[in-house]
């Protein structure tokens, strides 16, 4: 008993601390995407080189003919599709993330997401990364025989950019609101909450506390 009581006790502050840790962490997250930043010209640099999340102006055009449709993107509870949009800037291409559409009903009816190519324009956008699935099995490329827009989930950069036939940043661009020319954008941070992370933390704490309030109880019963 008290070699399984050790055991346990070490796994259960072990997980307490992970979760805390995760915590913290999520928390340093949350708090950089949140913060009310101005946004700054790009500048010629590469999205790639700039700190996730940050917010950026870049005067460019979106190349319509060709977009790809994230599968599996729920937006209050409803099935849909996030719109990925080639945007040109100084010849460098860069998918801009203009927001969910939602799903039809049919998987071989897609939403109608044209777009006049209408020249050059400045929009406001958020640096991120692309979505990432949990298991590998729930990736699907895009089908580069597969006519535009081009359905695909959890894609790589790579992946895209060879389906596009352009060189493409590993990040994408997340259209801001109030921006015309897109879809629904109610962005937020990604992944749980930090206050999850430190409730479960406390709970794997408190099955430690458990532990040792039974172990001392059952131990002290003996002696007696």
């Amino acid at each position: 008993m008290t070699l399984l009581t050790t055991v346990l006790l070490a796994a259960f502050i072990a997980l307490g601390i992970w979760q805390w840790n995760r915590g913290a962490a999520k928390q340093s997250v949350w708090a950089e995407f949140l913060r009310e930043a101005p946004a700054e010209p790009l500048a010629g640099r590469s999205i790639d080189s700039l700190p996730r999340f940050t917010r950026i102006r870049v005067r460019g055009e979106f190349h319509p003919a060709q977009q790809f449709l994230l599968d599996n993107r729920s937006h209050g509870g409803r099935p849909g599709y996030e719109v990925l949009t080639p945007f040109v800037s100084n010849s460098q291409y860069v998918l801009v993330n203009r927001g969910w559409v939602p799903f039809t009903g049919y998987r071989d009816r897609l939403p109608d997401i044209t777009m006049p190519a209408d020249g050059a324009r400045e929009i406001v956008a958020r640096v991120d990364e692309l979505p990432a699935a949990g298991l590998a099995g729930g990736r699907a490329a895009p089908d580069v025989t597969a006519p535009w827009p081009k359905l695909t989930s959890f894609p790589t950069a790579e992946e895209l950019a060879t389906s596009l036939g352009q060189e493409l940043p590993r990040r994408i661009l997340l259209l801001d609101a109030n921006v015309p020319g897109g879809y629904v954008r109610e962005w937020s941070p990604p992944g749980l909450a930090p206050d999850r992370h430190f409730s479960y933390a406390i709970q794997w704490w408190g099955f430690a506390t458990v532990l040792l309030v039974l172990y001392f109880g059952l131990n002290l019963r003996k002696v007696k």
